[in-house]
C-alpha cells in the first residue's frame, strides 16, 4: 500500500510539474508575439509616415523621381514582408531604412525643404519612430531569447514539440557595411 502511495505521488508531481512547464512555455510564446505586435505597431506608424514625407519631398525636389521612387517601391516591399516572418521583413525594413537615408540626403540638398515645418515634423516623427522601432525590437529578441531556454530547458523540453522556434529580428546583414566617407574629392575646407 506504501509503495503505491509512493508511486502515485511521484506520478502527481511529475503531472504537476508537466503542467507547470507546458503553462510557462505558453506564457513565454504569448509574450513573444505581444513583442512581435509591439514591433508591427511601429512598423505601421513607419509606413504610414513615409508616403506624407515623400509627398512633402516632392513638391520641393522634383528632379529627385529615382530616389522618391525607391523610396516607394521600399514601403510597398516592407509592408508586404509583413507575413513572410522577422527575417523577411527585417530585410524589408533595412531596404526601407537605406531608402530613407537615401531621401534625407537628398533633402539636404534643399534649403526650403530643410526649412519646411511640415518637413520637419514628419522628419522628426519618422526619428522617434525609428527609436521605438529599435526598443520594440530589443524586447522582441530578449522574448525570444527567454523563451528559447525556456523551451529548451529541462523539463520543459519534454513538451515542447508544439512550441515553434521564433526568428529574432535583426538587421539584414547588407546593411551593416559600414559607411564610406571619402574627403579626397571635396573642395578645399
Amino acid at each position: 500500500m506504501t509503495t503505491v502511495l509512493v508511486i502515485l505521488g511521484i506520478v502527481l508531481l511529475l503531472a504537476l510539474l508537466g503542467g507547470v512547464a507546458y503553462n510557462s512555455l505558453v506564457t513565454r510564446r504569448n509574450h513573444v508575439q505581444a513583442a512581435w505586435a509591439q514591433i508591427d505597431v511601429q512598423l505601421r506608424r513607419r509606413h504610414d509616415l513615409v508616403p506624407n514625407l515623400v509627398e512633402t519631398v516632392k513638391g520641393y525636389a522634383t528632379h529627385e523621381r529615382q530616389t522618391l521612387e525607391a523610396v516607394t517601391s521600399a514601403r510597398t516591399a516592407a509592408v508586404s514582408a509583413a507575413s513572410g516572418g522577422a527575417e523577411a521583413q527585417a530585410r524589408a525594413e533595412s531596404a526601407l531604412s537605406q531608402a530613407l537615408f537615401e531621401l534625407r540626403a537628398v533633402a539636404e540638398a534643399y534649403p526650403d525643404l530643410k526649412a519646411d515645418a511640415g518637413f520637419t515634423q514628419l522628419q522628426q516623427e519618422l526619428s522617434d519612430t525609428e527609436n521605438r522601432i529599435a526598443i520594440a525590437r530589443q524586447d522582441y529578441n530578449a522574448e525570444v531569447r527567454a523563451y528559447d531556454t525556456k523551451r529548451q530547458s529541462v523539463p520543459s523540453n519534454l513538451f515542447a514539440g508544439g512550441f515553434p522556434a521564433y526568428e529574432y529580428f535583426e538587421a539584414d546583414p547588407d546593411s551593416r557595411t559600414p559607411v564610406q566617407v571619402s574627403f579626397s574629392d571635396a573642395d578645399d575646407i
